[in-house]
This record gives C-alpha cells, sequence and structure tokens, in this order.
C-alpha cells in the first residue's frame, strides 16, 4: 500500500507505528481497551468496509452510534477516507430525527448500532459480527480530502450546515494539544456526546495528534464519579458547566486526584461564582473556553499556567477575534482563521460574512485590558426594556449565588408598558425539598439578592422554579423554549 495521502490517515499510522501498544480509547463502563495500533487496524478494516459498501471520497456518511469507542473508530475511518462524517444522535427518543436529517443533508447511507427508525429514508446499515468480516479486498488510496458535516438549528428556521474538512480540524486539534500542553502521559475524560464537535476535536483528535490517552464515558454519571476516574489515572476533564456545578460539591469521603490537572469548562457560560465556589471547594483549576462549531470547537481560552479570570474565557487560540465596539464596551463579536468556515453550505446565512471573511458570530462580549474576553450573551437574548438594553448575564450571575439554586436562566417576557422585562426561571439544587413552603423560601432568597445587588429595572418581575432547565445534550440552557414557555413550572412567584 502507497503512503497515505490523507493527513488524518498518516496521522493515524503514524501513531500507530509510534505508539503501539499504548492505550489511545478507554471504555470507562468497561474494561475495554483500543491501543494505537488496535486503532489503526479497526480504521483500516472499517475504510475497507465502506469501500465495499460503494462509497467514494466526498460523498457523505450518517454515524447514528451510541458506543463511544466504537463511533471513535468509525468517525476516523470516514474522514481518511476521504469522505464526509455526518455525526448524529443516537439517543432512543432521537432516532427519529436523526432518521430525518441525515437524509435531508445527503448522505449515502447511516451506519448505525441502533434500530432503524421508520421515519427517513436513507440505507440505514446496522453494525453486526458479519459487518466486521466484509470488504477484506486491498482498498485504492485516494487524494481527496474528507472532513465532518454538522448542522444545527438556525434563527431563520433553515439549519446551518456546516463542512469542517480534515485541514481544519487537525489544524485546531493542534492548537488545543499545544495550549493545554497535553503529552503522551496525559489522560483524559470525555462525558460529553460525540455527536456534538467539541468531544470529536478537543476530545479524539487532540488527543490523538498528542499521542495520549482518552476514557470515553456514554454520558455524565455523578455517582462515583471522581472515584472512576481516580481509578483511571485521569489528568483533565472535558466538560460543560452544568457538568461543573453537579461536581462543586464532594460527596462524603470523596478527593479528587492531585494528578488532574484541570477541567476544561465549554459549550455555555460558566457563571464566575461557581468557577470560584469549585476551584475553592473542589481544588481542581478550571480551564474556560469559548468555541463554535464554525471555528471546528475553539475559539479562546484561558491560560494554563497563568492568571483564570472568573467570568472570562480567556483570550484568543489561533483565531482572530474583534469585538465591534470602543474599548471595553459591549459590541457584537467576529471571528476569522484558518480554523473558521467561510461560507455555510445551507443558503440564507451569507450576510453573516463580511466582504473581508470576519464571521459574525451572534455572541456579544468585550475585551478587558489584559485582552482576556468577557462573553455577554446572545445578540438575540438581550432585554430591551423601555429603551434600555439589559444583559441576562448580568442577571443570572447574581442569583446563582442564591443558597439552594443550582442553575438559573434569564429571559424576556412581553410588557405592554416596557415592551419587554426580564424574568428569572430557576433550577433548584437536588437536596432541596420540593415543599411549596421550602421553594416560597427559595424565591424569597432570590428577591432579597435581586434588591441587594440589582437595580430595580435589572430585577426580575417573576420567578418561576422548575425541576429541570431545558438544556442541548451539552448543557447549554435553550432560552428559545423559555421565552415560548415550553417548559414545566412547580412554583411561581411574581417580584
Amino acid at each position: 500500500m502507497e503512503p497515505s495521502t490523507d493527513p488524518l490517515l498518516a496521522l493515524v499510522r503514524s501513531q500507530s507505528r509510534e505508539r503501539r501498544d499504548a492505550p489511545y480509547l478507554l471504555d470507562a463502563r468497561s474494561t475495554r481497551v483500543v491501543t494505537y495500533e488496535q486503532m489503526s487496524e479497526s480504521v483500516d478494516q472499517y475504510r475497507r468496509t465502506l469501500r465495499s459498501w460503494g462509497l467514494s471520497s466526498g460523498q457523505r456518511v450518517g454515524l447514528v452510534i451510541a458506543d463511544p469507542v466504537t463511533f471513535a473508530q468509525w468517525y476516523l475511518a470516514v474522514i481518511s477516507l476521504g469522505a464526509w462524517a455526518a455525526p448524529l444522535d443516537p439517543t432512543p427518543g432521537a432516532l427519529a430525527s436523526s432518521s430525518v436529517r441525515a437524509s435531508a443533508l445527503g448522505v449515502v447511507f447511516v451506519v448505525s448500532d441502533r434500530p432503524r427508525p421508520a421515519e427517513g429514508t436513507t440505507r440505514w446499515i446496522e453494525m453486526n459480527s458479519r459487518m466486521l468480516l466484509m470488504g477484506l479486498t486491498p482498498e485504492e488510496e485516494d487524494p481527496t480530502p474528507g472532513g465532518l458535516l454538522l448542522s444545527s438549528s438556525g434563527t431563520t428556521g433553515a439549519p446551518k450546515v456546516m463542512a469542517l474538512g480534515v485541514e481544519q480540524l487537525l489544524a485546531t486539534a493542534r492548537l488545543i494539544a499545544t495550549h493545554h500542553r497535553f503529552t503522551t502521559s496525559d489522560r483524559g475524560f470525555n462525558p460529553l456526546p460525540l455527536w456534538h464537535v467539541n468531544a470529536e476535536v478537543v476530545g479524539l483528535l487532540a488527543t490523538l495528534v498528542a499521542g495520549s490517552s482518552l476514557v470515553l464515558d456514554e454520558r455524565f454519571h455523578r455517582t462515583g464519579f471522581w472515584k472512576l476516574v481516580n481509578e483511571l489515572d485521569v489528568t483533565w476533564i472535558n466538560a460543560v458547566p452544568a457538568i461543573i456545578s453537579r461536581l462543586a460539591a464532594l460527596d462524603g469521603g470523596e478527593s479528587p486526584s492531585a494528578r488532574i490537572r484541570f477541567i476544561r469548562s465549554a459549550s455555555a457560560p460558566l457563571a464566575p461564582s461557581l468557577f470560584e465556589r469549585f476551584e475553592a471547594d473542589v481544588g481542581v483549576p478550571i480551564v474556560q473556553s469559548y468555541g463554535m462549531t464554525e471555528a471546528a470547537s475553539q475559539i479562546c481560552v484561558s491560560p494554563i499556567d497563568e492568571v483564570r479570570k472568573a467570568g472570562s474565557v480567556g483570550r484568543p487560540a489561533g483565531v482572530q477575534v474583534r469585538v465591534l465596539a470602543e474599548g471595553s464596551e459591549v459590541g457584537p463579536i467576529e471571528i476569522r482563521g484558518p480554523t473558521v468556515i467561510t461560507s455555510y453550505e445551507s443558503p440564507g446565512y451569507e450576510a453573516r460574512f463580511d466582504k473581508d471573511g470576519w464571521l459574525r458570530t451572534g455572541d456579544l462580549g468585550y475585551f478587558d485590558d489584559d485582552g482576556y474576553l468577557f462573553i455577554m450573551g446572545r445578540d438575540d437574548d438581550v432585554i430591551n426594556r423601555g429603551g434600555e438594553k439589559i444583559y441576562p448575564l448580568e442577571i443570572e450571575e447574581i442569583l446563582a449565588t442564591v443558597e439552594g439554586v443550582s442553575r438559573v436562566a434569564v429571559v424576556a417576557r412581553d410588557d405592554e408598558v416596557f415592551g419587554h422585562v426580564p424574568v428569572a426561571f430557576v433550577q433548584p439544587r437536588a437536596d432541596l425539598p420540593r415543599s411549596a413552603s421550602e421553594l416560597a423560601r427559595l424565591v424569597g432568597r432570590v428577591r432579597e439578592k435581586s434588591g441587594e445587588y440589582l437595580s430595580p429595572t435589572r430585577r426580575p418581575t417573576s420567578v418561576s422554579v422548575v425541576e429541570t432547565l431545558p438544556a442541548h445534550a451539552t448543557g447549554k440552557i435553550q432560552n428559545a423554549s423559555l421565552r415560548r414557555g415550553e417548559v414545566t413550572v412547580i412554583y411561581e412567584e411574581r417580584l
């Protein structure tokens, strides 16, 4: 076989030669370990299988695979073949929508470890033992690069489809591995969904680039978390604020290992109060980051060994970032660079790019004098109260410090006098009793904190207590659902 011209396949084979019996992937829920050599062999085998099914470079393959270790190997195989991998949600409740989305994305077939739902028209291939014996004929090398195809809901109603080429993915992975100082002795722990770009690039590819190892969990489990990561000799954790919030209170006898260098926070804002409480009580540093699918997962990140500022996502890392405002004023954030897309695959979003290639992110923020970026929220989340602009994050950061509050979200509600006013939705901590008297006391503490720290125009006009705030798989709160009232309220008071 001729040397590969695909950069991902070349990396897979190079690491296989250099790391051989060193572990690349470990399953958090079993004793299964995939070494670098085994990973390379599986990737070659899956590539041959894909060829036997008639896949050619440039085509699109859906991946609906719940087992994270199996997903990782198919993911590498598809992209290194010069095809485009389209990871889709494999959870039972999402299979129908994943099938429909696969058809809409134009994939030639779906590889899955789940039964095909009735909806959708794309060819659905369920993995089984016979699959691993198929297509064992020699394959031809193809220089055409592949990549990653992802989609998300857009503000216009049409999905935003993004294509990230293999060179963009690997460039971002190298930036991540370098910034986080990954070495062959590092071991990450990833409980985040692999159908999102963060786990795919920060987890799988940055680990591959560094020649280190990664523990994959199918989802986050709070029970026994610190015991598990200690036993697995983990040195860093890939997380989101919702997970960090759950880990902030140590259960009896829990003690994170001194080997854990940091926990990385992504996908949503991390409240300064949670940042400070976690580092003080748990003793593990938090590295905050800011990213988008459009930038292959990372835009800014906190320093490893320098000052990490509560509320800041750090400094730009390999991406140009600008704020369209004077000095430290809040303004729209725009990005560009080699790891950032220059267009969407779907129509209707052309206006998000200017003539010089700057992409409007839809986020608002500001830089401080040290070059640290602070995110204030989405431009469509700003509350316009009688002409005064209110950033929900300013209110959320205060209410997040209230005793008994686990998570909080502030959104706009229509008002006949002011146009819009802020309202708060609060998710109580799991250990807080759900009796009416306890919830009333919780709201009373919210009212007291609002009166003490917020100006009258920024105080929420009502507080709704919910059992769970609606969130995406990465933990990002779905503010649009709250604005539409798509949430079950268990207690409510007007303030």
